[in-house]
């Protein structure tokens, strides 16, 4: 007879999956039991929030279903911020949630939880297998949730359901379908009236623009249009794009800003951009998106379209009337190749043991990197520097937390991208803070042999919340990190580290971990009082840094005023 658990690993592998990632522990005894002989990988990671960020990047980079797991109580519950992450990026992800024995369960048992309640906002399908008989269809139903829903599916299993005599021992794979979603004729002929009509029209391309750059660019080339991109569409659309005027919202720039206020008629292309202050007031906006739920989510729309992005495109194409005055586009070009020169001005080396510009650090990341590298920043600053410096080629990828917005992502993400592309150069930008967060996950990388190459920007400082705070007028507290040498602990933990205090040691250092065929980790000193300056400042901004700089003064941190003047006066000159 075959057990259930065995009849759940043919069933993944019968479905491609190549790899698990989790924690063993007694209630999933049966579970790794049958992945001994089954091709199935083991990846051991040291919390099992890392498993499932791991899982989460894994699906985006390759598309397709990948597995996490969790032992009953603590060990499922941890997955949970990772899930979240793989929910909100729209990414399929398994997760096998195990749960205390079936007898024990309502009587507060050791580890008892409630999994199916605690998953079910992070997932698109959540179920309890009680018995046997239950197996594999709520298996089968979680996974073809995940792979079409492009969400979280949860199945929750006692280990001795797990271990009992499969009652089916059906095997089938479960492969994701890939339908044609196309808007009506009428649909189309009304987008074509109002893009027609419109005189300064401004194109933002989410990431549900992926494979559509060549009718992209046709069609910015048909109506004289800028393309400004999002975090999420930047490996997308940004390579060998002569229409692309870079990024808005917080972390983008003036000139994505700028091309989005100067239009009259906004056309946003598979995005669900959340940041509505960064949206024109007086525009008419039309969204095409293949999740109609979405469809004026943010703004109201004066036409909202359900429709692949390409398909609508290739159909949209030909009912165009190409637009003679390329004056918004030319303006928006001009302005652009400015921001990106001042940008570039800002990537500078220091002279002496001053601590490193973090946009030096990128620059270099960038200049450095293989053609076909995976980028991961961690969120906060490190996404602002990687936003901004690092450039697309069509062949590097771009991800992170950028929806879910978690700390300590980079080293766990970057660990599912190189598992899933051993012999693929993967690069965690990770902040001190972040890597300190996971920092047993610098253990997976070595226990694993990963060779995940880890750049940390240690500025000591929980930096972009200090950043919120003196936009918001509060003297910065509780945010300053208190560092050993991370490169020290990183040399304890196995793999090669790098200690860089000077702008002149950066670049030998990152050759040399780049060049090696194990992990490594490079340690750079940056400066803490960095701004990262958004491409609209708002006047209550303003407002809240002079307040800062006041209320600084008074609690007697003057001296904090003068390292922030130092550190950032050659970006007002």
């Amino acid at each position: 007879m075959t057990t259930v658990a065995e009849n759940i690993v043919a069933t993944l592998a019968a479905s491609g999956v190549r790899r698990v990632y989790g924690i063993p522990g007694d209630s999933l005894n049966g579970f790794t039991d049958a992945l001994r002989g089954s091709g199935i990988e083991w990846v051991h990671v040291r919390h099992e929030e890392a498993a499932a960020f791991a899982a989460s990047a894994e699906a985006a980079v390759t598309g397709e279903l990948a597995v996490c797991v969790g032992s009953c109580g603590p060990g499922n519950l941890h997955l949970i911020n990772g899930l979240y992450d793989a929910q909100r990026s729209g990414v399929p992800v398994l997760a096998i949630a195990a749960q205390i024995p079936t007898s024990e369960i309502g009587s507060g048992y050791f580890q008892e939880t409630h999994p199916t309640e605690l998953f079910r906002e992070c997932s698109v399908y959540v179920e309890y297998a009680a018995q046997a008989v239950q197996m594999p269809r709520v298996l089968r139903t979680a996974m073809q949730a995940a792979v079409e829903l492009r969400g979280v599916g949860v199945l929750v299993i006692p280990g001795d359901v797990a271990l009992a005599d499969a009652a089916d021992e059906t095997v089938t794979g479960v492969r994701a379908a890939r339908p044609r979603v196309l808007p009506s004729d009428d649909e189309l002929a009304r987008l074509a009236a109002v893009l027609d009509d419109a005189e300064r029209v401004t194109i933002l391309a989410g990431a549900g623009a992926a494979g559509a750059q060549p009718e992209l660019l046709q069609l910015a080339d048909a109506l004289g249009a800028p393309i400004v991109h999002t975090l999420r569409s930047k490996q997308d659309v940004e390579p060998d794009n002569p229409y692309d005027v870079g990024m808005t919202g917080l972390l983008g720039f003036a000139s994505g800003y700028k091309a989005m206020a100067a239009c009259d008629t906004l056309l946003m292309l598979g995005t669900d951009f959340p940041y509505r202050a960064f949206l024109p007031d007086e525009a008419r906006i039309v969204q095409v998106d293949l999740r109609g739920e979405r469809l004026g989510r943010r703004v109201p729309l004066d036409l909202g379209i359900v429709g692949d992005v390409r398909e609508t495109l290739v159909g949209l194409l030909p009912l165009l009337t190409r637009k003679e005055d390329r004056r918004h586009l030319d303006d928006a070009l001009a302005h652009y190749a400015k921001t990106r020169d001042r940008l570039d001005d800002l990537a500078t080396p220091r002279k002496g043991d001053k601590p490193l510009h973090p946009q030096y650090v990128a620059r270099l990341v960038d200049e450095l990197a293989a053609d076909d590298a995976v980028f991961v920043p961690d969120v906060g600053s490190p996404v602002i520097w990687a936003a901004r410096y690092l450039r697309m080629n069509g062949r590097r990828r771009l991800i992170g937390s950028f929806i879910h917005g978690s700390m300590a992502n980079a080293v766990p993400h970057a660990t599912g991208v190189q598992a899933a592309f051993p012999q693929r150069q993967v690069v965690a930008l990770s902040g001190d803070g972040g890597v300190a967060m996971l920092l047993g996950e610098l253990l997976t990388l070595t226990q694993n042999r990963l060779p995940v190459k880890v750049v940390v920007f240690n500025n000591a400082s929980l930096n972009f919340v200090e950043l919120e705070m003196k936009a918001a007028g509060f003297v910065t507290t509780a945010t300053g990190l208190d560092n050993p040498s991370l490169a020290a602990i990183a040399e304890a933990a196995g793999l090669r580290a790098f200690r860089v205090e000077r702008s002149d040691e950066l670049r030998p250092a990152l050759q040399e971990a780049f060049a090696l065929d194990g992990p490594a980790l490079v340690d750079v000193v940056t400066e803490r009082q960095e701004l990262t300056i958004p491409p609209s400042i708002e006047l209550e901004q303003a407002k809240g840094f002079a307040l800062y700089a006041l209320r600084t003064l008074l609690s007697g941190r003057g001296d904090e005023l003068l390292d922030l003047t130092r550190a950032n006066l050659r970006q007002v000159l």
